[in-house]
């Protein structure tokens, strides 16, 4: 039987050496002692062998065509998952951006070291990795995620920015259009955000002088069409106000929103008017819910 040593394994299935040696110390092949890899029970069992160089030392075989187990090798490389880095050389972007773009769709959140997959990215597939060396934390995705509707349309956004494009309708297209026909966005903010109520401008305001950075009427990114009152990228929030909650059309529409919102488990702030009376106390309680100190 033909063996390979653990990096020219890698090579052969064009995956990085340290992502297998990742790969196999997870799945309980190998462990750590001090600066070298030593095989596992588990790993000797799987049909792993030690060998010995006389300039390099011991070092570990594997075999050429899988293990003991019957698993392939691109089974235990992840050879089928695809990093950040991976995903941004497909979208012709940078692998930094691209994580942002990741944390706007709620799919991962800023770690010490690194990021760390949410639930709502574990739901699409993504796996919580974190370098054998480094300890940094990192995500690998499945490669469906290229055809992912709303990562393709975070580009096809800002494709049509670029050229001009109108915005496409969405399942709320005819009551959204209605609402902003009978309330034109006539109210603007010390920020400058042009919004549609009284309320929603004492809201933006807050969150400016807050020093909370924010965005108005962002498209949420799911399969749904569905656009927020407010985000708040840094932690993923997502901030609704019912201002109208006498108007049994807008309560019909209130309670389809809170459903989405309710299914893929977002960060959601929700505001009313008893709320607005006395919004400084209110609003930073409800931001510290998410760990968004403003005092």
């Amino acid at each position: 039987m033909s063996y390979l040593s653990t990096s020219a394994l890698a090579k052969e299935l064009n995956v990085k050496s340290s992502d297998l040696f990742q790969t196999f110390q997870e799945k309980g092949l190998i462990q750590r002692k001090g600066e070298q890899w030593v095989l596992t029970d588990l790993g000797i069992e799987k049909g792993g062998k030690t060998k010995n160089n006389p300039k390099y030392g011991e070092y570990i075989v594997w075999p050429k065509n899988g293990t003991k187990s019957g698993e392939s090798s691109s089974e235990k490389s992840n050879g089928s998952f695809l990093s950040a880095t991976k995903i941004a050389k497909h979208f012709n972007t940078s692998s930094q951006k691209m994580n942002l773009i990741l944390s706007e769709l709620g799919w991962v959140k800023k770690d010490i070291a690194g990021w760390a997959v949410t639930k709502q990215g574990k739901r699409i597939g993504g796996l919580q990795k974190e370098h054998y060396q480094s300890g940094n934390k990192y995500v690998l995705w499945p490669d469906a995620i290229l055809n992912n509707k709303s990562l393709k349309s975070v580009f096809e956004e800002e494709e049509d920015e670029t050229t001009g494009k109108a915005e496409s309708a969405n399942s709320f297209s005819e009551e959204k259009n209605n609402f902003r026909d009978a309330f034109p966005p006539k109210y603007r903010t010390k920020d400058g955000h042009n919004v549609r109520s009284r309320g929603e401008v004492m809201i933006d305001d807050a969150l400016y002088y807050y020093g909370v950075v924010h965005a108005y009427e962002r498209k949420v990114p799911i399969e749904e069409e569905l656009y927020c009152d407010f985000f708040i990228p840094s932690e993923n929030v997502y901030v609704e106000y019912w201002g109208m909650e006498n108007d049994p059309k807008y309560l019909e529409r209130k309670k389809k929103k809170l459903e989405i919102y309710q299914k893929y488990d977002l960060n959601l702030i929700e505001l009313n008017d008893d709320d607005i009376s006395n919004l400084d106390d209110n609003l930073p309680r409800k931001l510290l819910q998410y760990n968004i100190k403003v005092f």
